[in-house]
């Protein structure tokens, strides 16, 4: 496995998600940002030391894709790719078709070159983000496991549009 303190791991799993944005939100990129605020806030309340709560709010603050910062911590680093192989694989299609329902878009543009849209159509985010996801782990463990899951993505892509 890849080390690191498992309890700032552990906090900043438990804690990354505290505060929800929605995905069409305009304050989509400060949802991190906020999240780490609160976790700080928690973390504060219930006695850990400062270091340890900046510790875990940098790995919350650096875990998103939509925030765009790098993580520099290894703990940071574990979340960010513990995040992202949420995002792909079977996991990742059950999530994007979820949300892409509840955003209210349709599943696919009939049209075959279109120019991709993912509000509007769930099928052209994997093309737009989870596709491209592969490449940005941190860790080895994390590669592997993005290999992995991203063969699969590609395999029911490739079944899905030869029904459609």
């Amino acid at each position: 496995m890849e080390g690191g303190d498992p309890e700032i791991v552990a906090a900043a799993v438990l804690l990354h998600d505290c505060v929800a944005v929605e995905k069409d939100s305009p304050q989509r990129a400060l949802a991190s940002w906020l999240a780490a605020e609160k976790a700080s806030r928690i973390l504060t309340k219930v006695g850990w030391p400062v270091d340890r709560i900046a510790a875990v709010a940098h790995a919350i603050e650096s875990h998103s894709f939509s925030g765009g910062l790098t993580p520099e911590s290894l703990e940071a680093k574990i979340l960010q790719d513990a995040d992202r192989l949420d995002s792909i694989g079977f996991v990742g299609v059950a999530r994007c078709f979820y949300t892409a329902g509840r955003m209210g878009s349709a599943l696919y543009n009939p049209e075959e070159n279109h120019p991709l849209d993912d509000k509007r159509y769930a099928l052209d985010h994997f093309y737009t983000k989870l596709l491209k996801l592969s490449g940005s782990f941190q860790t080895a463990t994390g590669t592997r496991m993005a290999e992995e899951r991203d063969a699969r993505l590609r395999q029911f892509l490739e079944n899905f549009r030869a029904e459609i």
